[in-house]
């Protein structure tokens, strides 16, 4: 957290509540020789806005796991393809000034783990990873879309590791469940109510 700024010059108090004077002090003055108890200045003056404490800087931390599946869930991402549509959704991510620490799926679904800034919704990060993947997958000849809809899903720090070889271990991980039974489970491991007969409607 950064100091105060420093008082201008020829200024007789260089604290923030420094000493002021006419209308801009909302106390009377202190007796002849005596310490004023406190200052009180005018908070919409200049000298009070350049005297405020402040952050300079914004942190944010928003780790988001995606899921979102293909059209009534068919197989229509080649397996000789995904590497370059994995490759492709870290460009479009990059342009959303987002990143894409790990991206995975299969032939009928994908998952991405993303760091999202705090100026982009999740709403709009999904709506423009999928609509330009739909068409740049189109585009080497698959008539294609993805599913409507998606799962989001908050991931803290500690747990980035453990997420990242999920995502990373698709493969395996699909030969002892398929992708309805798997969004099933995320969806009940984060408390979300969801009603089976129209969770994969449409």
């Amino acid at each position: 957290m950064s100091s105060l700024k420093e008082a201008p010059k020829g200024t007789p108090d260089a604290s923030p509540a420094r000493q002021c004077r006419g209308s801009a002090c909302h106390d009377a003055s202190p007796p002849q020789g005596t310490t004023p108890r406190c200052v009180i200045i005018n908070t919409d003056s200049d000298a009070a806005r350049d005297y405020a404490p402040h952050m300079p800087n914004s942190f944010n931390a928003n780790f988001v796991h995606c899921v979102f599946a293909t059209k009534q869930r068919r197989d229509l991402i080649p397996r000789e393809l995904r590497a370059r549509l994995y490759a492709y959704l870290g460009g479009i991510a990059r342009k959303l000034h987002c990143d894409l620490l790990i991206a995975g799926g299969t032939g009928n679904h994908a998952h991405l783990l993303l760091s999202l800034p705090p100026t982009l919704g999740i709403a709009e990060a999904m709506q423009k990873l999928k609509a330009n993947s739909s068409r740049w997958i189109s585009e080497q000849g698959i008539s294609f879309a993805w599913q409507e809809g998606y799962g989001a899903f908050s991931v803290s720090a500690s747990l980035l590791p453990t997420v990242k070889a999920y995502i990373g271990n698709q493969e395996a991980h699909h030969r002892k469940r398929d992708f309805e039974e798997e969004f099933r489970l995320l969806l009940k491991k984060s408390g979300i109510a969801f009603d089976d007969k129209k969770l994969f409607a449409g």
